[in-house]
């Protein structure tokens, strides 16, 4: 079956870099070739360059973002575990059930969606939690909150708090500087601004909070010990077989990444922003509102009222069906009264926005 091309502006995935695509193509190799092995480390590197980490625990998982939540609280959670979580999106939402469901005692601090974590809010809500986790770019609604310093005020009340981030949509599209923010733990996917198709989820732990790891999770697949001695290898030295690795999916992401790093992290960042502010500038010279509260907005991806009187599932239609453009409603009960339009990786572009602000405006008639 042959399947059109499309433009994905919606909250992912985005289309790939080519390199990405490349690295689809390249030629098959076996999980445990040497060749493979080497590459998966070199990948791991790459990570690290754009997390701004230095964990030697970071690798990618495989399965999508929803992979890294789950292995996120199920190695870290022990049973009647304190976790607070920061709730303002649909993400903060799914963090409280995946954490509930292994045990923890879940501490929800709700915030009005659309708006960013309230760090004095999060820190009232308990003296001494074992884990925070907050969302650091709110895919739901198109909200940036501050990790940064959400970390330094965390480390400053009790070192013995990890800090867990939701990094899905925030990876490749801007700046990330984990060990200087104190996050312990962070999660992404590679669908979004690290151009890539969907398929792995980059993981990454600190070394403090390995040491209060689940010694043996609930879980044999996401069992993090078992993976790591085939990702940096068990006590031996040796890789020790753990499950068959998507390698063409590893190649993808690796290539991506090598991609992202030769442009350099603050000129992709910087490529993002700019396309995300024309973006948001000539909706709203369209007349259109930004659904994100100012001066808290991502870039990377933008969230839109939809106007009083248009059926959202019909426009979205009429870009798909005479244009070719993705866009994405909103998410729980902003469903039909929000659209997201993302601008990440490959399409975090001016002639993009140019595109997609052309086809809307014959769309709605302005």
């Amino acid at each position: 079956m042959a399947l059109v091309e499309r433009s994905l502006l919606g909250p992912g995935p985005s289309n790939a870099y080519p390199e990405a695509t490349a690295g689809l193509a390249a030629p098959m190799l076996g999980h445990l070739d040497p060749e493979f092995l080497a590459m998966l480390d070199e990948t791991g590197n790459r990570l690290r360059t754009v997390w701004g980490t230095a964990n030697q625990r970071t690798l990618p998982l495989s399965g999508t973002g929803s992979i890294g939540m789950e292995a996120a609280f199920v190695n870290f959670v022990h049973p009647g575990d304190v976790v607070v979580v920061a709730v303002n999106g649909l993400f903060g939402e799914r963090m409280c059930d995946v954490a509930a469901r292994y045990g923890a005692e879940v501490v929800r601090v709700d915030h009005e969606w659309g708006t960013p974590v309230d760090i004095e809010r999060v820190l009232a809500a308990h003296p001494a939690p074992a884990i925070v986790a907050a969302v650091h770019a709110e895919t739901s609604t198109g909200v940036r909150s501050d990790i940064k310093q959400l970390g330094a005020a965390l480390r400053e009340r009790d070192e013995r708090t990890l800090l867990l981030a939701d990094c899905v949509t925030s990876i490749g599209g801007e700046q990330i500087e984990l060990d200087a923010w104190n996050v312990d733990i962070a999660y992404a996917g590679t669908q979004k601004c690290l151009g890539v198709p969907p398929g792995l989820a980059p993981f990454t732990v600190s070394e403090r909070a390995w040491q209060h790891r689940v010694e043996k999770p609930t879980t044999w697949y996401l069992d993090l010990g078992l993976i790591g001695n085939y990702v940096t290898g068990g006590a031996s030295g040796g890789r020790a077989y753990h499950h068959t690795a998507p390698t063409a999916m590893v190649a993808s992401l690796h290539d991506a990444l090598g991609r992202i790093i030769a442009e350099g992290m603050p000129a992709v960042a910087t490529r993002h922003r700019e396309a995300g502010e024309a973006l948001q500038a000539g909706l709203q010279e369209m007349g259109l509102e930004l659904f994100a509260a100012e001066g808290h907005r991502l870039h990377q991806l933008t969230s839109v009222v939809v106007p009083e009187g248009v059926d959202s599932a019909d426009v979205r239609k009429q870009l798909l069906t005479d244009y070719g453009i993705e866009i994405g409603g909103g998410a729980g009960k902003y469903a039909s009264s929000v659209w997201r339009i993302g601008l990440m990786g490959q399409n975090a572009r001016l002639d993009r926005v140019e595109m997609l602000l052309g086809a809307l405006k014959r769309v709605l008639g302005r």
